[in-house]
């Protein structure tokens, strides 16, 4: 895949549905044009805990294309959610790196919830949205890092 067609794939909310697992469905509210830019605000409807309904507000605050973007959550469920996405081109056509920093709400409780469902749910998305992408397009190897 060229990093031109990586960035389009990842850098379109429209294709959510496609790299995450069943249980994190995701309902875009807003209209979103064809390409992102920093200040574009993505109102979402989500389902990821239960089948909860969930409201998330997200802003893009940095893009460079075709290399990187980043968006932060604006309204949602965590306390702080910054999502950056990085597109590297390598011999075997792009390395995309997800990068994750949040935090929960409800102090302990928040810090309870996270270490019995939302830490393992986040990991799965991750992780599913390896498998799919390496099934989508094969690499001679993918690999998770957990920091």
């Amino acid at each position: 895949m060229a990093p031109e067609q990586a960035w389009r794939f990842f850098s379109s909310p429209q294709h959510l549905n496609a790299i995450t697992p069943d249980f994190f469905h995701v309902d875009i509210a807003s209209p979103v044009p064809e390409e992102i830019y920093p200040g574009l605000l993505i109102a979402y409807r989500m389902r990821a805990v239960f089948g909860w309904p969930m409201a998330w507000l997200s802003e893009v605050c940095y893009c460079e294309p075709p290399r990187r973007f980043v968006y932060q959550q604006r309204v949602g469920p965590f306390a702080f959610f910054s999502h950056e996405v990085v597109v590297t081109p390598c011999r075997s056509g792009v390395e995309v790196e997800d990068i994750v920093f949040y935090s929960m709400r409800w102090g302990w409780m928040g810090e309870l919830l996270h270490y019995c469902l939302i830490g393992m749910r986040l990991q799965r998305i991750f992780q599913w949205r390896a498998e799919v992408l390496q099934a989508r397009w094969p690499l001679p190897a993918v690999t998770l890092s957990e920091d």
